[in-house]
């Protein structure tokens, strides 16, 4: 095992990950990533762009109260208003540093409008490759810092804790083996979970590592029950990844149609296909399961040059050989985000001494039960900024001598773990999915329990891609459980967790729940919040 000393790790390479190394300036940070290359995680496939109250007409109390509105009474208000005022401070610095935005021929920033916002707010970059052109553009930033030593095709295996806090961490790489990241500060921003579903819109590399990371490490857990699912997936027969057709095509005047081509948001909910994503995607999702299909009407989009406007939308519609100038397109609900995570403060320190949280992974209360479209990028550029600026005030303690980790003595063989994986994204999808019930949730905890006990384990092996397949099915079991314990403990349905057994919210549980891993059995507690919440 080698041993490498940092002043920080920062997992994770995504928007937060990032933009939390390149904030870590003159520390010196290791940046660990599974990936091949930067950049990796979600961000890098977001179409929709980021939300900011940065036009003159705009407030950030109105983009605050917007979130609060789409949290279904569990955002924080505080951390609302936190986000979307320095937020629209903090971005409006990186476009003057060079961040590249879509711009009208004027020179004036290009402004959409999305799902439950209540004005125009939203940037661009390259059409609808928000997510690609800004994270190419900060990977490049990253790889040009003398202060970040990235680390690609680092699989980290654990947290490593020392007597006051975290130490580090223990990693795999690809080229050099075991490696034991001594550091006196490290920062998650490793992502979300859809991989843990049969279909998602996060790419393979979304399992759930940061939420089994840091819950095997005893960290503070919350609101792992609302998983988002984004409205307007391509519908088809693959899994795994599948396209996603973003929200701004509805925020740009496309329709939802039925099979008759009526448009049935009408009826749902006053905003029609503006309304907030769990309602537009619970209303999708109902159809489907009754066997009826849905489709996206580009048509109009399309008669006024939206190809152009929408390359990517585009192109996945060519690569599917649909042709939206002609036909509405098929759509389907696919798990998207997850509301739930790491449990941080305003500065994205967690409860464990030393480690820090941002982006998907940490649950800062913003997002409450439902995320307001385009807020995550956001979040996650305003929490890595501060948990950087956290890091540098506190001064990281220099790594002591403490004892190398133990290296894992078994793994799960490859074939093996590839074919659980399948098995529980199929659980996840028919019982903690879009319609829960108390039923298939208390099976679902029990049949994910089973599959990690019925693992055949053998002498670890030094093979990477053997190791990082182990590692991640060792994550995906531990997370899904966890999240449909948290759903089954939830007896209501309140934004992103819909339950048929208990269809409306309950005053009683209009609060957070916390889950801390204890032994073999989580500890699930209710929260109030930290400020009071809005009246549901």
């Amino acid at each position: 095992m080698q041993l490498r000393d940092s002043d920080v790790i920062v997992i994770g390479s995504g928007m937060a990950g990032l933009v939390g190394a390149l904030s870590l300036a003159p520390l010196r940070v290791a940046l660990l990533t599974k990936t091949d290359d930067l950049p990796g995680g979600s961000s890098n496939w977001a179409q929709g762009g980021i939300a900011a109250a940065i036009d003159p007409a705009d407030d950030p109390a109105e983009h605050a109260a917007d979130t609060v509105a789409a949290g279904a009474g569990l955002t924080d208000p505080e951390m609302a208003a936190l986000l979307t005022d320095e937020g629209a401070k903090r971005l409006t610095r990186w476009i003057n540093r060079g961040l590249p935005f879509d711009r009208e021929a004027n020179g004036r920033l290009c402004l959409g409008r999305e799902a439950a916002h209540g004005a125009a707010r939203v940037l661009h970059a390259g059409g609808d490759a928000t997510g690609r052109t800004l994270i190419a553009d900060l990977s490049a930033r990253v790889r040009a810092a003398s202060h970040i030593q990235v680390q690609t095709g680092a699989f980290v295996w654990d947290l490593v804790m020392g007597r006051h806090g975290v130490a580090g961490v223990l990693a795999h790489h690809a080229n050099d083996g075991w490696v034991f990241h001594r550091a006196g500060a490290v920062l998650l921003a490793c992502g979300g979970i859809g991989q843990l579903y049969r279909h998602t819109t996060n790419p393979a590399e979304a399992t759930g590592d940061g939420i089994a990371l840091a819950a095997r490490a005893g960290a503070d857990l919350a609101d792992l029950e609302f998983v988002q699912f984004h409205p307007t997936a391509l519908a088809g027969t693959r899994t795994g990844q599948v396209p996603l057709l973003t929200e701004a095509l509805r925020g740009a005047g496309a329709h939802l149609l039925d099979e008759h081509g009526g448009r049935f948001m009408l009826k749902a909910h006053p905003l029609a296909e503006l309304a907030p994503r769990d309602v537009v995607a619970k209303a999708i999702g109902g159809r489907i399961a009754n066997g009826l299909p849905v489709y996206l009407d580009l048509r109009s989009l399309w008669a006024d040059g939206g190809a152009a406007k929408f390359p990517t939308v585009a192109g996945i519609c060519a690569a599917a050989r649909l042709d939206p100038a002609c036909l509405p397109i098929p759509v389907a609900p696919a798990a998207h985000y997850h509301m739930g995570g790491v449990v941080t403060d305003q500065d994205g320190r967690t409860s464990i001494q030393g480690l820090y949280a941002a982006g998907e992974v940490a649950c800062t209360g913003v997002h409450g039960a439902n995320r307001l479209a385009s807020n995550s990028l956001l979040e996650a550029l305003v929490f890595a900024e501060r948990a950087a600026d956290a890091i540098l005030a506190s001064s990281p303690p220099r790594p002591g001598p403490i004892a190398l980790p133990d290296l894992p003595t078994t793994m799960t063989p490859a074939a093996q773990a590839a074919a659980v994986s399948v098995q529980a994204a199929d659980i996840m999808a028919e019982s903690v999915g879009l319609l829960r019930d108390g039923i298939g949730l208390s099976c679902a905890v029990a049949e994910l329990e089973a599959l990690e006990a019925g693992l055949d384990l053998e002498v670890g092996v030094e093979d990477h891609a053997g190791i990082r397949l182990s590692g991640e099915l060792r994550n995906r079991l531990l997370t899904a459980t966890l999240i449909a314990r948290a759903a089954l403990n939830r007896q209501e349905s309140r934004g992103a967790h819909q339950r048929s057994d208990w269809p409306e919210p309950r005053a009683e549980w209009r609060h957070r729940q916390r889950l801390t891993l204890s032994g073999p059995a989580p500890r699930i507690r209710v929260a109030p919040p930290r400020s009071p919440l809005p009246v549901m």
